[in-house]
């Protein structure tokens, strides 16, 4: 699959098999992320893999919209390191971007994912950073889930042209 037939045809997925995903195919899809664009010369991001289906039954609790029908069989958890002096007003956008190479990579290699939002709600940061003990200055941007997709959902054409302006609004 090409770049963009990747971008116009991934969609979130929230239905998964049981079936695992290997570690050989998370070192792919977190190798996708950290090639994302980011500010400065330090990459804001680090990643939390959850795949202990025990700690993966915990998530629901700090972040309801992370409850899946299916529990997938593994999460990603992407955290933004706040204590790099360079660019730190920069370090959402760069943990964005890592996050859509994530899902794209997901897509690419036939596994389903979505995106839950963590940040900037202050619960869910809460919950995660206590669930995971992160470290001070390292706090939780957005938790991906990931696995066989048991229903993927049909591309959509999100274009709209009253959406674009040229030269000038």
């Amino acid at each position: 699959m090409d770049a963009l037939e990747a971008i116009l045809t991934r969609r979130s997925v929230r239905e998964y098999t049981d079936h695992p995903v290997d570690r050989e195919t998370v070192d792919r899809l977190l190798a996708a992320a950290m090639q994302a664009p980011f500010a400065g010369s330090e990459p804001p991001w680090h990643f939390v893999v959850i795949d202990d289906p025990e700690v993966l039954a915990r998530i629901p609790a700090v972040s309801p919209y992370a409850e899946i029908r299916q529990p997938a069989p593994l999460a990603v958890l992407v955290c933004a390191d706040l204590s790099l002096p360079e660019r730190p007003e920069f370090t959402v956008q760069g943990c964005a971007a890592a996050t859509e190479n994530l899902l794209l990579a997901a897509h690419a290699l036939g596994l389903g994912a979505v995106w839950t939002a963590v940040y900037p709600e202050a619960d869910r940061m809460l919950g995660f950073t206590n669930l995971f003990s992160l470290p001070d200055g390292v706090v939780p941007f957005a938790l991906v889930t990931v696995g066989r997709p048991a229903a993927r959902p049909a591309p959509v054409d999100r274009y709209r042209k009253d959406r674009v302006h040229r030269n000038a609004w």
